[in-house]
């Protein structure tokens, strides 16, 4: 199952092509348009999670597309640019951009620069404190209690309890957990989050026996059910 809505905008097929499958085989959902003067109705359309916004665009500017987007959207924006006297300008963000990549770029770099963004994104909008079910969690104190239990989790359960309990019933991939839980520097595999799944629900289970709070979905990964 595909994980968030990147919106490429570039107007050059071969690159919007590269990136496009650098990103789904990262597990993002992907949306290519060609013009600057389509971003606003697209993001009205499609809600992207993040965009990949080239300067260099017909219809519209990409910088001043960004502009446009900044008096109602706060949806992360990296700039991509060819242009070296643009870099001063992005390097300062004062058009209201996340990031920025140069080309010629390596395509993982890019994907590596949107993770990151979006990493930090989810930090600054998750809340401090999650409930689901019986099961509490408190990002401040790194506290976790399953009814009026503590629990003692590792950095890593820790993170991953914390993804899966924000979005209840929503299915995360093994790669996409893997990324939340380590980061894209991580030298991992897919199959590491399965033995940290293992073990949260072998510490739930000891005070929630008969409940199956964090499901399998079989040739995909897992989600959270509300215990």
């Amino acid at each position: 199952m595909a994980g968030e809505h990147i919106l490429i905008v570039e107007d050059e097929p071969k690159i919007a092509g590269i990136l496009k499958d650098y990103l789904e085989q990262s597990d993002f959902t992907v949306t290519h348009l060609k013009r600057g003067d389509q971003v606003l109705p697209g993001i009205n359309a499609q809600s992207p999670d993040l965009i990949l916004l080239d300067i260099m665009l017909p219809g519209a500017d990409g910088i001043e597309v960004c502009r446009e987007v900044r008096k109602f959207s706060t949806v992360p924006i990296i700039m991509v640019t060819a242009k070296v006297e643009e870099i001063d300008r992005l390097i300062g963000l004062e058009i209201g951009a996340d990031d920025y990549v140069c080309k010629p770029f390596s395509p993982r770099e890019v994907v590596a620069r949107v993770k990151a963004v979006l990493r930090r994104t989810r930090l600054k909008d998750s809340p401090d404190r999650l409930i689901v079910g019986s099961i509490r969690l408190d990002r401040n104190t790194r506290e976790v209690t399953v009814g009026e239990a503590p629990i003692n989790l590792t950095p890593s359960e820790f993170e991953l309890l914390m993804t899966l309990m924000a979005r209840p019933g929503r299915v995360f991939s093994r790669s996409e957990l893997l990324d939340r839980v380590q980061g894209y520097q991580f030298e991992g595999y897919d199959r590491t989050i399965d033995s940290h799944i293992k073990n949260l629900r072998k510490k739930i289970g000891e005070v929630l026996p008969k409940q199956d709070i964090i499901r399998t979905v079989y040739g995909v990964g897992y989600k959270f059910i509300a215990g």
